[in-house]
This record gives structure tokens, sequence and C-alpha cells, in this order.
């Protein structure tokens, strides 16, 4: 009787513990490299006037207090973060909270201001530039392999989702910054995009090495039509039409490049999110998705509020959802949160070779 009743018990243990570790098995690891659109406060800890960390930011966060988030609310990593079954987004990797344990869950490399080339963003001073954050990854996985050994380690890198977010700071913050910039009288537009290209692939290839598998890569919005660029460059009141030749010349061959890497590789490792389409869809039409405007940032001030930053001295709306840009730049939550959706489910026009869903359910 005695043995029958410790059987039972060590039974009812076993399937318990089961039930508890099984979802913890079950969850990915996430990554996340790039600019202030995936940005989760790296640039809180770093030296920099590209930085989210003051009010009104955050202010539609569970926190309601600012996070370095360059958003109202939650961003597109917070978002993806959930539907992949995260119990909480992946920890910006300069926080010093994330240790033991947390490093399980992934990290956030992302730094506001970056671009493909290290020469973008020169203003914003001490930001993490895109070799240093693949360099970050390289001492994460080190610093992982020595809390579950290395064969462990890899396993995580290669079954986790892994999203790169860069390439419109390349435009916005170094071609188009300054009239006869340094690079504009380099590379004529055409050469410039090539180039870019070129460099992007070399980042890509580096993930690859460092182990990553299933890597979303998103392309630039469109980016004349940001408020900012409405304040600044805009005729007539539309999109700036210099800055969308830009992103219609740069985002197919990003796609191009990543098919071009995957044929080479022999495998779907690297998936194009078509991002510049996902905004023009409610850009173009934004009463469809419930905003009242796409073309005055909820928070800033001048034209369109788009100059300037945002502050808590800005002009700010009393309801974000009305909104599709919440700064000058960057997206409202519930614009995020329409992105995720296409990411997660879009067809071929948004998602190339495949969505999300379909991604995880191999």
């Amino acid at each position: 009787m005695a043995i029958s009743s410790n059987f039972n018990y060590w039974m009812i243990f076993g399937l318990t513990l089961a039930m508890i570790v099984a979802p913890l098995a079950e969850a990915r690891a996430f990554f996340v490299f790039g600019d202030s659109l995936v940005d989760s406060g790296n640039n809180n800890y770093l030296a920099t006037t590209a930085r989210a960390d003051a009010p009104p930011y955050g202010i539609d966060y569970p926190t309601h207090r600012p996070t370095g988030r360059f958003s109202n609310g939650l961003n597109i990593p917070d978002i993806i973060g959930e539907q992949i079954g995260q119990s909480q987004p992946p920890l910006p990797y300069l926080s010093p909270v994330l240790k033991g344990h947390k490093l399980l869950n992934g990290a956030n490399f992302a730094s506001a201001g970056i671009g493909i080339l290290n020469d973008t963003g020169i203003q914003f001073l001490n930001i993490i530039r895109m070799f240093r954050q693949l360099d970050y990854f390289e001492e994460y996985q080190g610093r992982v392999s020595g809390l579950i050994g290395a064969q462990k380690t890899g396993e995580l890198v290669s079954k986790a989702i892994v999203l790169i977010t860069v390439g419109g700071n390349d435009f916005v913050n170094n071609y188009y910054l300054v009239p006869f910039s340094a690079r504009s009288r380099q590379f004529s537009l055409q050469d410039y995009v090539k180039y870019l290209i070129s460099e992007y692939r070399k980042l890509l290839m580096r993930l690859y090495e460092l182990g990553a598998r299933q890597v979303l890569v998103t392309g630039t919005g469109p980016l004349g039509c940001a408020p900012a660029e409405l304040a600044m460059r805009s005729t007539n009141g539309g999109c700036s039409a210099e800055l969308q030749r830009a992103a219609a010349l740069y985002n197919p061959q990003l796609v191009e490049m990543i098919k071009g890497l995957n044929s080479e590789i022999g495998e779907n490792v690297f998936i194009a999110a078509n991002t510049q389409q996902m905004h023009m869809d409610f850009i173009s039409d934004p009463q469809a998705y419930g905003f009242t405007t796409s073309k005055i940032a909820c928070c800033g001030q001048g034209p369109n509020n788009g100059l300037g930053l945002c502050t808590i001295l800005s002009n700010l709306c009393p309801d974000r959802d009305h909104y599709a840009f919440w700064d000058p730049f960057h997206p409202s939550e519930k614009a995020n949160r329409i992105i995720v959706q296409q990411i997660m489910n879009g067809s071929i026009q948004y998602m190339t070779p495949m969505n999300l869903t379909t991604l995880l359910a191999n």
C-alpha cells in the first residue's frame, strides 16, 4: 500500500512538473536588432540625444511611464512577443535587470538613431551601431552558455524568432539629413541603395553565422509620409516625392536580396516584411482603420506636429488611437498593432515567403 501511495504521489508530482515546464519549453526566445522603431530602452543607458525616457512617451504603456520606447505605449517587439506567447518582452541588453534566467527569454539589442551604415546617426553620438549589436549578440551567447551550456544555447538561438528593423535612418538621418550630404555627394540615389543592400547583406550573413535561423527582416516604411517629412518636405500637402522614391527603390531590392540569401543557404532563414505597404494601407485610408488622421502626429509642434521632438511642452492629442503617428517619425501603438497583425497573418503581398504564423507552425 505504501509503495502504491508513493507511486501515485510521484506520478502526480511528475505530471504537475511537466505541466509547469511544458509552456517554458515551448516558449521561444526572441531577439531584436535595429533602430528606434524597435528600441525598448537601450539608449536610456547611453549618453545620447536619441532617447524616449521622458513624458509624454509611455503615456499609454501599462505603467503609464516612459520606458525608452518611441511610442505612446507598446512597440512592435512588445506586440510580437505577445503573439508568440512570451510572458514579457525581451529586456534591453544594457538593462542591469537582464541576468540569470531572464536571459533565456531573449534580448533586445536595438538602439535609436542607428542605420545599416556606421556613419548614420553620427549626430546622436553614443548609440549602438549594428556591428556592435551583433557583437553583443555574440557576447550574450557566451553569457547564456555559462548558464545552460553551449549546445543548449545553440538550440535556443536556432529556434528563436529574430526581428531586425534598420534602414530608414540611412535615408532620413544620413543621405537626406542635410542638402549636399557627404553620402549624396558620393552616391547617386540608385547607387546608394545598391550600397545599402550590399552592406545589409553582410549584417544578415553575420546573424546567420551567429546561429539565427528564423529572422524577420522589415523594409522601410513610406519614408516621405511621416509627419516630420510632411512638415519639412511636403509639396501641396502630399508625401515627399524624393523620400518615397528612395523607399520605392530600396524595398524591392531588399526582398530580392533576401530571396537570394535564402537560395544560397538552401532554406528560408530570412522572411521579408513589406512594412511600406503595411503603413500605406492606413496612411492612404486612415478612416478605414479607425484613425482620424495619418498626416498629423499626436505629439509634436509646428506643421503636422512634425517639427522637433515630442516633449512635455509639445501639443498632445487626447486620444492616441485616433492617430496613425504618435510622434513626427514613429507609429502609435494602434498602428503598431495593425503592422504586427500583417506580420502574423499577412498574405504574400505583405510577407515573403511566408507570414510569422506559418513560420511558427513549421
